[in-house]
């Protein structure tokens, strides 16, 4: 969705159809309407700002396991953690949590010098957790968890 003044409106229109776009897809545009009305309730504020806390108690938890926690925390619903500081890729951590039930994805870090497709790293984000209706504590568990797993 893009907003715009209306004297970018025929530019940004020009640039989406038919370059980027075949056609209005109702069913996603109907999709948006759902989900801006739903970020407008004050539910959805104390849900974002749960998200925001189980992820900053998830990074502080596995750092305090000595995982090395990009950026030094987050702010955010998401953070990176550097799994070759224990000899681990992101690939085989990503797949090791994955038989386990836990779903993170690989991904790079700053200066990685391996490969994307066989990183340093991996991304843990709390917005399926926190939707499951999971809070701060049940954090301190998967934190627990996702070590036990990682350093068998």
């Amino acid at each position: 969705m893009i907003f715009s003044k209306k004297e970018f409106s025929a530019a940004v229109d020009k640039a989406v159809f038919p370059g980027l776009q075949g056609g209005p897809h109702i069913n996603q545009i109907a999709a948006v309407a759902v989900c801006l009305k739903e970020a407008m309730s004050p539910n959805f504020k104390k849900y974002a700002r749960q998200v925001i806390k189980n992820a900053k108690v998830l990074a502080k938890e596995l750092h305090q396991y000595g995982w090395r926690i990009i950026s030094g925390g987050t702010d955010s619903h998401l953070f990176l953690v550097d799994t070759w500081t224990r000899d681990l890729s992101g690939k085989t951590a990503q797949e090791l949590l994955e038989a386990e039930k836990i779903i993170v994805n690989k991904n790079t870090i700053p200066y990685d010098a391996r490969s994307p497709f066989d990183p340093s790293g991996i991304r843990i984000g709390t917005v399926a957790v926190t939707t499951a209706g999971m809070k701060e504590k049940d954090m301190m568990k998967i934190a627990e968890k996702i070590d036990k797993i990682l350093t068998r």
